[in-house]
């Protein structure tokens, strides 16, 4: 079983791919898209999933996608147009790295795939490059709630706590306008849901050849989680602007 095939069994009662729940998200857009009739870009959008909600809420607002993922991007097109939302959204099959617009946006989102650009702060400067005037970047990831393990690192990647990812953020010319630092139940309703979600398919399909490896996964994921970072790992979404002396 492919990363892609895990990864949809595992959100499937959890599409947004990281820990917010369904309140959390709607204010973050709405803190991140005033007007209603604003262009957004999601570099990693993979199934659309904060596309497909700002596009059903704003019937003002044009949506713009890029994922490498040609599966996801598919899943988000079907989506969009059984929603009647397909006229308004224009999905790339490309990396997101190096995606490129002849039209600046209002608002550039990339929540949970930092990876992709290699941290969070690459993944500002690029989504500078496609920022309109006056526009806002909704950017969101880890940080560490205390001094983590060994292990902890070794499963997640480095971040620092969240003083300090803040204060590099303002260092690169951002200025902080919302934030929002998820919960214990929107970090563990996370963690049960992708996890509950493989372990659950594994056992309704028994016969199925990946079955045996998508249990194992979800296991080992599970385990991670509750003996490895559960007690470290924190996320930050924000809502930013550039700073007024940084507006070049």
């Amino acid at each position: 079983m492919n990363r892609e095939q895990l990864s949809a069994i595992a959100h499937a009662h959890h599409p947004i791919k990281a820990p917010l729940d369904d309140e959390s998200v709607r204010l973050l857009l709405d803190k991140s898209l005033p007007r209603g009739d604003e262009r957004m870009l999601d570099l990693g959008c993979g199934t659309g999933e904060w596309l497909l909600r700002a596009l059903a809420t704003r019937p003002g607002v044009h949506a713009e996608g890029v994922d490498v993922s040609a599966e996801a991007l598919a899943q988000a097109g079907e989506a969009a147009s059984s929603r009647g939302l397909r006229e308004r959204l224009v999905l790339h099959d490309q990396d997101a790295a190096e995606f490129a617009s002849p039209e600046p946006f209002d608002l550039v989102l990339s929540v949970g795939a930092a990876h992709a650009f290699g941290g969070l702060l690459p993944t500002l400067a690029a989504a500078r490059k496609h920022l309109a005037p006056g526009g806002r970047v909704l950017v969101g990831d880890g940080f560490w709630e205390c001094t983590p393990t060994p292990e902890a690192i070794e499963i997640l990647g480095d971040f620092d706590d969240l003083a300090t990812t803040v204060d590099r953020v303002a260092a690169e010319g951002w200025t902080p306008v919302h934030g929002h630092v998820s919960t214990r139940q929107e970090l563990d309703a996370y963690e049960w849901a992708c996890w509950g979600d493989l372990a659950g398919w594994a056992l309704d399909h028994p016969d199925d050849p990946d079955a045996a490896e998508a249990l194992a996964t979800a296991d080992t994921r599970r385990a991670e989680w509750l003996h490895g970072y559960r007690d470290t790992f924190g996320f930050v979404t924000l809502v930013l602007r550039r700073s007024a002396h940084d507006r070049t």
